[in-house]
């Protein structure tokens, strides 16, 4: 049985990637995250299906303890934005530093792991046309998310023999459990994919890792995943109402953090990952009793307005 280890385990795509992973029944599988009380509540209801291990990937020690023992790392560890661009030192020891350590494990400890890497479309900066894999990435280098997930990159490429890198769009997630990303430019065009289609393209591709080894691949929803973004936000407003994240990012936070539509790539013939579309996400939002949050949502209709008004 070959042994899996999760690093941010208890994180959006992570704890859908265990699920994943324990429907395949076929892996022994190690989780590992921080301890906290949100890590502890998600990891409780699978501990007696899988290895627990509340620790950090800046711990080398541990880290090499672990590679070792492990045929495959799914590397989920690290900061998203906006808190990755005010976080400057946290992201670079957890998103960069982590993966240092994650790598440098597997060439003193196992060669023979296999690494899948989650990156970022975040990459190709500003795009306004349809963005193929192998294009050039234009990371302004205040956007700290985007620089230190390009450096672990070129890291990863460079050491390791046993690899898959896939960069991925902004996420559709559930609602109740995760907040969406606010802090993409208002006039974008992009192409999204569910965190349960990321997830389990993470888990497929296990089975295919002889054919994308040493690949990087984006990792998006497909056609039926593009929407532009304002048009995005309108819906969210609409059915889930104001937040105080979304607060922060329309007045405090940069927008940096870019979209595009993206190229088919051969990833969905074999992987048959993109499930769900734009408008099935937000079918089921509006369908979903439990979002009903009313004096949220009368509160996002200014912001609403404002958005209609520049979408003329």
């Amino acid at each position: 049985m070959k042994k899996v280890l999760v690093t941010g385990a208890a994180g959006t795509i992570g704890i859908n990637v265990i699920k994943f992973l324990l429907i395949e029944g076929k892996y022994e599988i190690t989780a590992l995250d921080l301890r906290n009380n949100k890590s502890f509540r998600r990891l409780k209801k699978y501990r007696e299906r899988i290895n627990i291990i509340y620790g950090d990937v800046a711990d080398i020690i541990l880290m090499r303890a672990l590679i070792k023992d492990h045929d495959i790392v799914i590397h989920l560890a690290g900061v998203m934005p906006p808190f990755a661009d005010i976080r400057d030192d946290i992201c670079r020891i957890i998103d960069y530093e982590g993966t240092v350590n994650v790598v440098d494990s597997i060439v003193k400890n196992n060669k023979k792991c296999y690494l899948i890497y989650p990156s970022t479309t975040v990459l190709y900066g500003k795009c306004f046309d349809v963005v193929n894999v192998n294009d050039e990435v234009k990371v302004s280098k205040t956007d700290l998310y985007a620089t230190y997930k390009l450096e672990a990159e070129n890291y990863i490429k460079e050491k390791l023999n046993h690899y898959t890198i896939y960069r991925i769009p902004g996420l559709l997630c559930d609602l109740k459990k995760e907040n969406p990303m606010y802090n993409t430019p208002i006039n974008s065009k992009v192409e999204l994919i569910s965190v349960n289609d990321v997830a389990y393209a993470l888990v497929k591709s296990i089975d295919f890792k002889n054919k994308i080894n040493k690949n990087t691949y984006i990792l998006s929803g497909g056609k039926n995943c593009r929407i532009k973004f304002k048009n995005y936000l309108i819906k969210i407003l609409k059915n889930y109402g104001i937040s105080i994240r979304f607060l922060l990012s329309w007045f405090m936070v940069d927008k940096n953090f870019y979209g595009s539509y993206y190229e088919e790539n051969e990833l969905e013939d074999f992987l048959n990952y993109q499930q769900m579309t734009c408008k099935e996400y937000f079918d089921n939002l509006a369908k979903n009793k439990k979002m009903i949050r009313i004096v949220p949502r009368i509160l996002a209709i200014p912001f609403i307005l404002l958005l209609k008004r520049r979408e003329k």
